[in-house]
């Protein structure tokens, strides 16, 4: 087995190219967090409903006092 191991120690990127490669990622994760709230909200939708649900499963015996 060869381990070829590389170390890069600098990187020369002009600061306006960097910008715009930062702008370029924070505009692709724009749709990555939608999709992500879109199938996370039914999930805590039916989690809360749960735990809304056991809530009033345990405050019943208390609702008459």
């Amino acid at each position: 087995m060869n381990n070829n191991r590389t170390t890069i120690s600098d990187i020369d990127i002009p600061f306006g190219r960097m910008v715009m490669i930062i702008l370029k990622v924070m505009l692709a994760s724009i749709p990555a967090m939608l999709l992500f709230y879109l199938i996370m909200i039914p999930v805590f939708l039916l989690f809360s409903l749960g735990l809304s649900g056991c809530a009033a499963l345990i405050s019943a015996p208390f609702a008459g006092h």
